[in-house]
C-alpha cells in the first residue's frame, strides 16, 4: 500500500494532501496519483460494506478524495483536455446520499473534457428532468449505493419518458450493487460498477449522439 492510499484509507487529509502536493512538484504523472486515490476511495468502500467502516468514514474519504483531485485536476486538465466534448448531468437519486462514487466518476469526466452538471446527492426525478432540460445533456448519469433507490432510477427515466425526450437522452447507471437486471428493470442504456468504464461508455455515448 502506497503512502498516498495509506492516507487516504486511514483519513489523514493534511497527510494525503501533503503526499500529493510533493509528488506534483516532483514532477510525477498526476494520472497515476489518481489511480492511487481511486486506490484508496476503493478500499474504504469495502471497508464500509463490510462494516469496518460507518457512515461517517465514507464520507470523510470522499471529502479528502475531493481534496485530492483538486490538487491534481488543474495538471490533467491542462496536459489532457481544453475543449468540451460533450454535457452530462449527474446526481446520486432520491433516497440516497452516498457520493464518493459519483465524485470520482464527476472527477474522470471532467479530465475527460465533460462539462459535468453534478446535481449531489438525493435527487428528485423531476430536478433531473428540469436540469436535462436547461442543459441540453445527451447523457444522464444517476448513481445509488442502496438497493431501495434504483426504484428512484425507475421513476427518474420514467420521469424523462413523460417529458418526450427519452430518444433524446442516454441513460447510465452505477454503483456497487448496479447489475444488468437493475439496468433492464431501470430502462437504462447502460451500466457500470467502474469509474474508469463508465467515462469509456460515456465517450461511446457523446460519438453516437453526435453521428
Amino acid at each position: 500500500m502506497s503512502e498516498l492510499v495509506d492516507a487516504i484509507v486511514s483519513l489523514k487529509e493534511e497527510e494525503a494532501l501533503e503526499i500529493v502536493r510533493y509528488r506534483l512538484e516532483a514532477g510525477e504523472e498526476p494520472m497515476s496519483l489518481v489511480e492511487e486515490a481511486r486506490g484508496g476511495i476503493t478500499i474504504v468502500g469495502e471497508r464500509f460494506q463490510s462494516k469496518e467502516y460507518f457512515l461517517s468514514e465514507l464520507i470523510m474519504s470522499g471529502e479528502i478524495f475531493k481534496q485530492v483531485m483538486s490538487l491534481i485536476e488543474p495538471k490533467l486538465t491542462g496536459d489532457i483536455r481544453t475543449e468540451t466534448i460533450g454535457n452530462i448531468v449527474l446526481g446520486t437519486v432520491k433516497g440516497d446520499i452516498h457520493n464518493i462514487g459519483k465524485d470520482i466518476v464527476a472527477s474522470l469526466l471532467r479530465i475527460a473534457g465533460f462539462e459535468v452538471f453534478d446535481l449531489g446527492t438525493d435527487v428528485a426525478p423531476q430536478t433531473f428532468v428540469e436540469k436535462l432540460l436547461e442543459t441540453g445533456a445527451p447523457i444522464l448519469g444517476m448513481s445509488a449505493l442502496v438497493t431501495p433507490s434504483f426504484e428512484s432510477m425507475k421513476d427518474t427515466v420514467k420521469a424523462i419518458e413523460e417529458e418526450g425526450i427519452r430518444d433524446k437522452i442516454k441513460v447510465i447507471i452505477g454503483g456497487g450493487m448496479v447489475i444488468k437486471q437493475i439496468k433492464d428493470y431501470v430502462g437504462a442504456d447502460a451500466f457500470t460498477r467502474d469509474a474508469a468504464e463508465g467515462v469509456a461508455i460515456c465517450k461511446e455515448f457523446i460519438e453516437v449522439t453526435q453521428k
